[in-house]
């Protein structure tokens, strides 16, 4: 009735709740923030998108707060109260209570189990069991989907995995293998993608949270942040990618990514999936042949570059350092003092990049010296000079922009 007559009155408030973190939860939020509400988004884990390591969870999550989304994380839903007039309370684990008009649950979905236990099939850490070929533990008795437990490509560990994508493929191969064919499930590796306010975050393969909790040590990660297409081409936008691999062998374990454009976000991780499923190393990837035209990618597109800088890392020509190895070592800034104006590291030592081959007697030898600039680029360089020069120098992956992740 506020638009009755043609005349626009000033549009009541309206006020949601959503309650879940996942793919659901976040694309209603967003949908619910297009349709003019006032969106609250209640999520009981400490981050959003639980696939994703927790410092790109972060991004999304400031993603959505400029939006407009409000977050209640690490919280979980206590109850629920309507008020005189038909509105609703949300009152949380914390004891905090949030109004709302409409409460959206999307508390993600659990395989419904009942009919196989009934039928005496064999039932995992919650989901159906079956073979490579889709086969329960009664060989007549074929499953798949959302209500099965799948092998994870890259830790070979049975996992529940909802997706569409998979899904379908282990229909073909059952209706294949009940036509007398040999086919066979890979597994999957949860590629997944997710677009949020023109944005996009998406994944592929193992996470460092995954790795670290199955006892995995043999991996090593880098950060990166290339612009989704040639700089000089309008439009360019900055993605941020972090690449997960082998230290034994280069081989490629999982990626990330995050973006304002989307599409650029979808081609890095899409080409990323299809070389984690072929058991591409990182030398695979500095290879790679992709489409190139500036307003699509750069000469050098961010597949390649990445493959590149932990190329570089495993052949000694980097040695690397994250922002948790910074306690005890030297810190060595080559960034423009003006630079240092809009954000500085407490206790570094600044030498602009261009002055550092004659500033060298200014720096210690007798101790490690991690270099930072913004994007780890320059630090590169600085690092190449210092250990040309007899120095113990490692450069800080990703620079001042991962130091931003970690602090998120």
């Amino acid at each position: 009735m506020y638009k009755y007559g043609g005349i626009q009155f000033v549009k009541p408030a309206r006020r949601a709740v959503v309650i879940g973190g996942g793919f659901i939860g976040l694309e209603t939020a967003e949908n619910l923030v297009h349709l003019g509400f006032e969106v609250t988004l209640v999520e009981m884990l400490d981050q959003v998108l639980a696939p994703l390591d927790r410092e790109f969870a972060r991004l999304v999550e400031e993603h959505l707060k400029k939006h407009g989304v409000r977050m209640a994380l690490g919280d979980g839903v206590a109850g629920f109260s309507q008020l005189e007039g038909g509105a609703l309370e949300v009152k949380t684990q914390s004891g905090r209570i949030y109004p709302a008009d409409l409460v959206i649950l999307a508390l993600g979905v659990r395989p419904d189990t009942a009919l196989a236990k009934a039928a005496g099939l064999e039932i995992g850490e919650g989901g159906i069991c079956v073979d490579d070929q889709m086969r329960t533990s009664d060989p007549d008795i074929f499953a798949v989907g959302d209500a099965i437990e799948v092998k994870d490509f890259v830790t070979g560990q049975w996992s529940l995995i909802a997706l569409a994508g998979p899904a379908n493929r282990q229909g073909r191969i059952a209706a294949d293998v009940i036509a007398g064919r040999e086919s066979r499930f890979r597994g999957t590796q949860g590629t997944s993608i997710i677009g949020l306010f023109s944005g996009a975050a998406a994944w592929t393969g193992a996470s460092e949270k995954t790795l670290k909790r199955i006892g995995d040590t043999d991996f090593e990660k880098i950060y990166l942040f290339p612009n989704s297409h040639a700089g000089y081409y309008p439009g360019a936008k900055m993605l941020a990618l972090k690449v997960l691999f082998r230290k034994s062998d280069g081989r490629l374990l999982g990626a990330q990514a995050l973006g304002e454009d989307g599409p650029a976000v979808d081609k890095r991780i899409s080409a990323l999936a299809v070389a984690l499923q072929m058991g591409a190393t990182i030398y695979d990837l500095e290879e790679a042949e992709l489409c190139y035209a500036p307003q699509f990618g750069s000469a050098k597109d961010a597949v390649n570059f990445a493959g590149m800088v932990a190329a570089d890392v495993l052949r000694g020509d980097m040695p690397l350092a994250h922002w948790a190895d910074v306690q005890d070592g030297f810190l060595l800034d080559v960034r423009q003092p003006v630079e240092l104006v809009v954000e500085s590291v407490p206790g570094a030592v600044n030498i602009p990049l261009g002055q550092l081959r004659t500033r060298l007697a200014e720096l210690p030898r007798d101790r490690e010296i991690l270099v930072i600039c913004r994007s780890a680029q320059r630090a590169y360089y600085a690092t190449r000079i210092l250990l040309q020069n007899g120095f113990k120098a490692r450069n800080i992956s990703g620079g001042m922009l991962s130091r931003a992740l970690s602090l998120a």
